[in-house]
Parts: structure tokens; sequence; C-alpha cells
């Protein structure tokens, strides 16, 4: 006997579809309209036939190499390898997004001297569970035996561990096991801190419900009846975001479900973060609200320097101004106590006088080419 109907999953999903959309976004939907109009198929975007205008953005590039972890999975890794490299970093994608993500961003951090290495994360890209979700137990060690591996490979060389959005609170995770491996420093690029706490009781009665009953009923973010987001200012990355083979189009309720309960741990972590820390929020973020992301700054330890990016979006090493959000990140790296290029520590100590409510002065460094314009 069918106790509930379709129809009222949807009227009843509608009441947390504003949650849904922000964090299921990365399934290409906040981007150029005439690129989505022209996407029929999940196989259309792997075709790349010469009359396609969208050919160049459904490139597969194949994975560099793959790594065989603990229990037998075999994880797919994207390197951009640096010709004098003098430091890896280990960068983890965003939810529903691949080891592309630092397509944009890679070639300044190689001509720095410092190698990308980017796998895709357990449920994503090409790596096992394609669609689906293991744990943040599961994901935090896969992270933890792929660091280890890369060390053993290269053990004179400083290691430092990146995560954007999702893969920023697997690595807030890790950062409190009292096991992680020994690196040199964690970069969380508008780490996912939206957690049931943050969505309200309705949104979280509401997905805890649909996990129950539907946990692989598949939500498509473009259905939503709320209104879109925008990732980033650059369109050509979203179209390419959108059309790359990697990236999965809609979500299962039960990935959902999984990546609250990965953004509770994240915050549960933040005041057991236990290494030099550079975590960056750009005041355009439309993904992550400033109100978590205050709260979660303010639980840092004090070893955790802040950057506040002024006209930044949620996909920092996207936005048009990823080179300002680059330059901060390797002066921390050559120096972790040395004032920011942007002036993002200043707008950070602005902000965070505001209680994350207010504008930050806009005479700071990064913003000096706005003024002359």
């Amino acid at each position: 006997m069918r106790i509930l109907n379709r129809s009222f999953l949807t009227h009843f999903c509608r009441m947390c579809f504003s949650f849904i959309m922000g964090c299921s976004f990365l399934g290409g939907n906040s981007h150029n309209a005439q690129a989505k109009n022209s996407q029929k198929t999940v196989e259309m975007a792997q075709q790349t036939n010469a009359t396609d205008p969208y050919a160049n953005y459904k490139t597969l590039v194949p994975a560099s190499e793959w790594l065989t972890l603990s229990d037998g999975a075999k994880i797919p890794l994207r390197i951009w390898q640096a010709p004098s490299q003098r430091a890896i970093i280990f960068a983890l994608h965003g939810f529903n997004d691949s080891r592309d993500a630092w397509e944009d961003s890679a070639e300044y951090f190689v001509n720095k001297g410092i190698s990308i290495y980017s796998p895709d994360q357990r449920g994503f890209g090409q790596a096992p569970l394609r669609g689906k979700w293991s744990s943040t137990d599961r994901m935090v060690q896969d992270v933890a035996e792929e660091v280890t591996i890369i060390k053993n490979r290269f053990p004179n060389t400083p290691i430092y561990l990146m995560g954007e959005s999702m893969g920023g609170a697997v690595l807030m995770c890790l950062a409190a096991r009292d096991d992680a491996p020994q690196v040199n420093g964690y970069i969380l690029l508008a780490p996912a801190v939206w957690g049931s706490k943050q969505i309200g009781v309705i949104g979280d009665v509401s997905l805890r419900f649909l996990n129950l009953i539907a946990p692989n009923w598949q939500l498509n973010p473009s259905k939503a009846p709320v209104k879109r987001v925008t990732a980033s200012d650059n369109n050509d990355s979203l179209i390419r975001l959108y059309f790359n083979p990697l990236t999965l189009h809609n979500t299962r309720v039960k990935a959902l479900h999984g990546l609250v309960k990965l953004m509770d741990d994240a915050i549960k972590a933040a005041p057991r973060v236990r290494y030099h820390s550079l975590v960056q929020y750009g005041d355009n973020d439309q993904l992550v609200p400033s109100a978590s992301m205050y709260s979660v700054w303010e639980k840092f330890p004090k070893w955790v320097r802040k950057d506040y990016v002024p006209n930044g979006y949620h996909l920092l090493l996207r936005d048009q101004n990823r080179k300002i959000v680059a330059k901060d990140i390797i002066s921390w790296m050559n120096d972790p106590d040395q004032w920011l290029p942007s002036g993002g520590d200043t707008a950070a100590a602005a902000w965070m006088s505001v209680k994350g409510k207010g504008q930050v002065p806009f005479f700071v460094p990064s913003q000096v080419d706005n003024i002359v314009q």
C-alpha cells in the first residue's frame, strides 16, 4: 500500500528546497542559460561534434594516475606538475564537482613552483560510488590515505591540503583528528558549514524524513521553486562546469543528507583544528550564508588565518579575481605570519567586528583597481 504519493512528497520537499538549491547547485544550474537549453542528456555532454559551439567545454581529461586505497578503491588523480617543484597542494573539489575544479587557477600555482594534485572524491567524478554517498569517516579516511601516498613519494617536499566548499568541510574534519597526516598547512576555500542548525527545523526535519522514505530520490535543482544562485562571476568557467562529463547534475536525497551530516561534523571540528590554516570567504558568496561562516570563524583557534575576499563568490579560484585569491594563498604558504597582499586579513578583522553583518571598508589593497576604474 502506498501511504505517500509523489505529489505529496514534491509538496513536502518544497519546504526545504531553498537549502537543496544552495547545496546542489553544482549540478550546473547557475550558469549561462543558453548553455543549459542546449543540454539534453548527459550523453550529449560527451559528444565533441566540430559544429557544436560547446565542444571544447565537454572534453573529458583523462586522470593522470589512479591511487589504490586500503579497501581496494581506485581513485583518479589529476596532476598539474610544476617543472621545478617546491611544494605540492593536494586539492579537494566541492559537491557534485570533480578533479577538474582547478583548471582556471592551476597554471598560476604551477608557474610559482607549486604542483596541484587533485583527486575525485568518493561518490564524484570517476571515483567509486558516483552519484551516491559514502560517509564522512570514509571520505576523511580517503584523504588521509591519499596524502600519505603522496608524502611517501615526496618525503622532502612541503605539502598543503586545500579544499573548496565540501572539500573544505572534509579537511576541517581531518585537521581535527589526532592521527591526521603531518602536512605544512590547510587552505579552506569557502568551506561548507551550512549545517542542520543553520537550515532550520523545517529544512532539517524535511530532509531527514525524505532520507528515511526515499533516500534514492534524485533532486534536480533546475526545478527548484527558488531563486537561482550565482556560484562565480566567471561565466566561461561555469559553462565548463556544466558541460564537463564528470559533473553530477542530479542529487540523491541520501547524498544531500550526507552532506548536511558532513557540514555538522565540520562545524563541530572547527575549535579542534590542529594545524596552521588559511580560511577564505567572499562577500558575494551566495551558497554559504555569512552568518554561518561568521559563527564558524568565531570557533576557529587563533592560529587559523582569515581572508575576507571583497567581490569574491563561492568558487573563489574560478572567479574573475582568482589571482588575488591565489596570491594570498602563496603569500601565506611562504610566510604564514605576514600580512596578506590583498588586505584580506584586514578586511576579515573589519567583517568580524560587525559580526559578519556589514560591508567591509573598500580601501583595502585588493580594491584599488575598482577605485580607479
